[in-house]
């Protein structure tokens, strides 16, 4: 273990700074709206910009690459994306804000693209797995980090955007020193949604229900945080939660996800997010019991992704799951732009509530189809299903292709071993 890490410390230090500067920065997009009078609908369109630009850079960065190389690309991108932070206090108006959130989010996936090209060159198929579980621990730290240091300074000021541009500027450094130079990122054409959804109608439906959630979590948390009147310590203190629930839930899930009906489990964890998005609802802006929803319907979120990937791979041959992979990025990303525009009318019209409300009823939707896939068509047995491995919805079809390539190596080795076993026998 300490030997794998150490091949890829750099990297994972830089990627811990980026998502600091990164957080800082969806959280103050709500306290710094709340502030100047933005609506929670004009926040939401915001916030989509930022995964339009996320799904545009997941699309076009590695074309990029193949043209300049990764160096110039990751330093370029980071340059637009620390310039852009420090933007936001200097052009308060929705529009604008919109704009640099789509500049932030295309510079983001294009990070997440280099850095996923460095780490699967710098593993083998016997590292792969442990390389990508440091690299999501690292990202949610990050992110978690990212709001204990917005205690440091005031919303209203330009001092917390400063801070997060100085981050990600800084990110740069450890990465770019040690980068070794590694092949152009080969990302395979998204499969059609089409034959996607035919393939996996659960995976593809699901998948994107998902992103309309994740998005709402950490877009809009913070929105609806001003609007009930939390303080910035609370506001803070509740995004984290959203993501510590995810890495504490993770695991869990992952090692269930490998003994039972992964239909089954998907509908016990949709469950447990729409029952934490009513009690959310029923809190009454009780800081505690939001505290608590926000723990489990975080939780629950990021193993959704990773299992919807699973499920998806559990159906396909290998050589159809990097394309797929491709095409559920596609799918999730959609979902993350309609999720924060939907909850942001939603809250215009019908209260900060809404905010839990529209998160409870798409887990609810996840959980009913899951239910009715469950009637339509057999599960595939347990021991012969893809193993799992924790990807988060942050993560670019370059990851998600690596940890296809993982689970088949798995499902190989696995049945290498049975063979002595079964011949013994």
């Amino acid at each position: 273990m300490n030997s794998v890490i150490s091949g890829v410390w750099a990297l994972l230090v830089g990627i811990v700074l980026i998502m600091l500067g990164n957080g800082m920065h969806f959280t103050l997009i709500g306290l710094r709206g709340g502030i100047e009078g933005f609506s929670a609908a004009e926040l939401a369109i915001v916030t989509s910009g930022y995964f339009v630009g996320f799904l545009s850079g997941a699309q076009l960065t590695p074309k990029l690459i193949r043209r300049v190389g990764h160096v110039r690309v990751f330093a370029a991108l980071g340059s637009f994306m620390s310039a852009g932070l420090i933007a936001f206090p200097l052009a308060a108006d929705p529009w604008a804000w919109t704009v640099l959130r789509i500049v932030i989010g295309f510079c983001m996936s294009g990070v997440y693209v280099t850095a996923e090209s460095w780490l699967n060159n710098a593993s083998t198929n016997e590292t792969r797995g442990t390389v990508l579980s440091a690299y999501m621990i690292a990202q949610t730290l990050g992110i978690i980090g990212a709001q204990g240091l917005l205690m440091l300074g005031d919303a209203g000021t330009s001092v917390l955007f400063i801070g997060a541009s100085i981050l990600v500027s800084v990110s740069f450094a450890p990465i770019l020193l040690s980068a070794t130079p590694v092949p152009a990122a080969e990302v395979s054409r998204p499969m059609p949604l089409r034959k996607l959804f035919v393939s996996s109608p659960l995976g593809t439906v699901g998948i994107f229900l998902l992103g309309t959630v994740y998005a709402t979590q950490s877009g809009m948390g913070a929105v609806y945080g001003t609007e009930i009147g939390l303080s910035a310590t609370q506001i803070a203190t509740f995004i984290a939660t959203l993501f510590a629930g995810a890495l504490v839930l993770q695991y869990p899930i992952g090692w269930l996800s490998d003994r039972l009906d992964r239909r089954l489990l998907i509908l016990v964890a949709a469950v447990i997010g729409g029952v934490s998005g009513v009690l959310g609802w029923f809190s009454g802006g009780g800081f505690w019991l939001l505290t608590i929803s926000a723990f489990f319907a975080g939780g629950v979120t990021a193993p959704l992704y990773a299992l919807f990937l699973a499920y998806t791979n559990d159906f396909l041959e290998a050589e159809d799951m990097a394309a797929a992979s491709g095409g559920l990025v596609f799918t999730f990303g959609l979902g993350a732009i309609v999720g924060p525009l939907a909850t942001g009318w939603a809250m215009q019209h019908a209260g900060a509530g809404a905010f839990w409300l529209f998160m409870s009823g798409t887990f609810g939707a996840i959980g009913l189809y899951a239910l009715y896939r469950m009637t339509q068509r057999a599960g595939v047995p347990v021991d012969e299903t893809d193993s799992y491995l924790g990807i988060l919805p942050t993560s670019s079809p370059v990851a998600l292709e690596a940890a296809s390539a993982w689970a088949i190596d798995q499902a190989e080795q696995e049945a290498e071993d049975d063979q002595p076993e079964a011949q013994s026998s």
